[in-house]
């Protein structure tokens, strides 16, 4: 086995280790799914459709890296839906109240 061939292995080996040491973002997936569909419960797409549609934008790259297991964007696109989502559901519910007054 030449040097150059060493090399190459060991380069491969710890690339690949880098690839597993990646968790996947089980709760921020789930954080992100609960916090849209309570967006969607409060009528969010017609009271805050701007919000509504950042969270929902965020919300289907975050399943889209997911998917291709690019965990790290996965997760990343998650926080950022759970955060629209949230803001979404908080405006559309003071809409709705602000309305029945």
């Amino acid at each position: 086995m030449t040097l150059k061939n060493f090399f190459l292995i060991s380069l491969f080996v710890i690339l690949a280790a880098c690839g597993l040491a990646t968790t996947r973002p089980k709760l921020e997936m789930s954080l992100a799914q609960s916090a849209f569909l309570a967006a969607r419960q409060s009528k969010a797409q017609t009271l805050a459709p701007g919000l509504y549609r950042k969270a929902e934008f965020y919300y289907l790259k975050a399943k889209s890296s997911y998917k291709r297991k690019y965990f790290n964007k996965a997760k990343q696109y998650a926080i950022l839906s759970k955060n629209f989502s949230e803001r979404a559901e908080f405006v559309a519910i003071r809409k709705a109240t602000l309305e029945n007054l």
